[in-house]
């Protein structure tokens, strides 16, 4: 669910691609939850995903010998020695307590929430088209489509995924007639591109 979004926003040569969200510190905060929460109590961690955010809350509270300033600091005390013993053997987590840092590091302290049986990291979404802002020409703006373009339209909404050779097979135009057209498309702010060439898809303005 991680999207690559392309901001366009003052554009001289190279676009700037921006994840919906820092992946190493969701990896981190997941990591994190897993090792300290209290299994014990039968409760395992949880991942919550809303529209503007994502919460993993860790069952549990700090552990006994940890303080909170030590804690923002990475000083690693674990709650659960035997399964941060296997994390480190199997180089899924290191002993350095770099974790909460990189957390904190793109979110700040804000990002974490302590609660009476419990610890919430909150990774909120970077959104760089947010309601009301309108990125590109304006829709009065827009060149009118001939028929083809608008067949183009129609295929993308029916199938984001839709391929350049699709395209072709589709509408019988040569594939470089087919780019043109989606070229126009995207510069007249009819179409966008979201994500890579192989594994992004197309998305109807």
């Amino acid at each position: 669910m991680n999207l690559i979004q392309t901001d366009e926003t003052d554009r001289v040569v190279e676009r700037k691609e921006i994840p919906l969200f820092d992946n190493k510190a969701f990896r981190e905060a997941v990591i994190n939850a897993v090792l300290h929460n209290k299994w014990v109590e039968g409760n395992e961690p949880m991942i919550s995903v809303f529209s503007d955010r994502i919460e993993i809350l860790s069952r549990g509270t700090l552990a006994p010998a940890q303080t909170m300033e030590g804690f923002f600091l990475g000083e690693s005390i674990p709650v659960n020695e035997k399964l941060s013993e296997i994390f480190l053997q199997l180089h899924i987590s290191e002993k350095s307590g770099r974790g909460v840092p990189k957390i904190t590091e793109m979110y700040g302290k804000d990002a974490f929430s302590f609660r009476e049986n419990s610890i919430v990291v909150t990774i909120p979404f970077e959104r760089i088209n947010k309601v009301g802002n309108k990125v590109g020409k304006k829709v009065g703006d827009k060149k009118p489509l001939n028929s083809r373009r608008q067949k183009i339209i129609a295929e993308m909404r029916d199938n984001p995924n839709i391929t350049t050779v699709e395209l072709h097979n589709i509408l019988g135009e040569s594939e470089t007639a087919v780019e043109n057209n989606i070229s126009f498309l995207r510069e007249n702010g009819y179409i966008e591109r979201v994500g890579s060439k192989k594994t992004g898809y197309w998305k109807v303005l």
